[in-house]
């Protein structure tokens, strides 16, 4: 079994192993991340808002589209902190989505999807569906 840990030194050996219907794909270098801020990557032909923070370690991948908008610009949003959460704004109309969930926190039916990231080493890896 391969033992990984990522930027917060959590074991995700088991959420790797848990689930065989994920894939991970490595995506970009740290050194390319944008701290504090987001970036965009093509992952598995969608756009996913990649978010850094190195001073705690935290990193979040979120869907980059924008529902209220309609536009892939999420990446583009200011981050902060609402009620101790880490969110991002939107560029567009403002909504606030938690970084850890997706979740908008003026509209419960509303909820990005969010995906799971990591730092293995120098590289950021997302999780994605797995096709068999």
């Amino acid at each position: 079994m391969l033992l990984l840990q990522d930027v917060q030194g959590n074991d995700v050996s088991r959420e790797r192993n848990q689930s065989s219907q994920l894939k991970w794909l490595g995506i970009c270098d740290v050194d390319d991340l944008s701290p504090n801020a987001g970036i965009c990557a093509l992952v598995a032909d969608r756009q996913v808002a990649i978010f850094y923070f190195p001073d705690t370690g935290d990193i979040y991948a979120l869907d980059n589209y924008d529902p209220f908008g309609h536009a892939n610009v999420i990446f583009r949003g200011i981050t902060g902190d609402i009620n101790g959460q880490a969110v991002v704004a939107s560029p567009l109309y403002k909504q606030h989505f938690i970084l850890e969930s997706g979740q908008c926190v003026e509209d419960e039916s509303v909820q990005l999807t969010h995906y799971p990231v990591h730092i293995v080493g120098d590289t950021v890896e997302i999780a994605v569906p797995a096709h068999n």
